[in-house]
């Protein structure tokens, strides 16, 4: 069984920085590709930034050009730095594990809070 565990999140002004870190209970990288969702009050949970399964990046529209999500493998840990935060970004934030070629997500973490204010 996977484990994933999220910190770094909280209450942060518009136009400021938060890092997201999401530490994997072994080394699963070889087997899953990370992202990173998020689900805001009264809304779906939303895709934000992940891995593809060719190895590149891809980022919600919303969130292009702010966020970057990167890992260290040896740590096994993936990371979403998040700059220029907006209200809008308000959200529990999850960090994911899919296999390569799925969609369908096999491991969530408990999801981190971040609050934006305006």
């Amino acid at each position: 069984q996977v484990q994933l565990v999220e910190s770094g999140g909280g209450l942060v002004p518009a136009g400021g920085s938060l890092r997201l870190s999401c530490t994997a209970s072994g080394s699963i990288f070889s087997n899953y590709r990370m992202g990173w969702y998020r689900q805001a009050p009264g809304k779906q949970r939303e895709l934000v930034a992940s891995f593809t399964s060719g190895g590149n990046t891809n980022y919600a529209d919303s969130v292009k050009g702010r966020f970057t999500i990167s890992r260290d493998n040896a740590e096994n840990t993936v990371f979403l730095q998040m700059n220029g935060l907006k209200p809008e970004d308000t959200a529990v934030y999850y960090c994911a594990a899919r296999l390569y070629y799925r969609d369908r997500v096999a491991y969530w973490g408990q999801g981190t809070q971040v609050t934006v204010s305006s």
